[in-house]
């Protein structure tokens, strides 16, 4: 299972949904979908923006997690 960390990073970095979307030029809903985990794919250019504007690994924002 993939978890999405995106919420964690953008508390840390004192940013909100609305500001990320603006910055990386994409929906305020597509984010909210994205950060609630329940995407179901993301374009490598739109994680590579997230990663340059949060400064931040695509490790930081994804995981992966083994079912038990």
């Amino acid at each position: 299972m993939i978890k999405v960390h995106l919420k964690d990073v953008l508390k840390a970095k004192g940013m909100t949904n609305k500001e990320l979307a603006a910055m990386i030029d994409i929906t305020e809903a597509n984010l909210s979908i994205l950060c609630s985990g329940k995407a179901k794919a993301i374009r490598f250019s739109s994680l590579e923006k997230i990663c340059k504007v949060l400064d931040c690994e695509v490790k930081d924002i994804l995981s992966f997690e083994k079912d038990e």
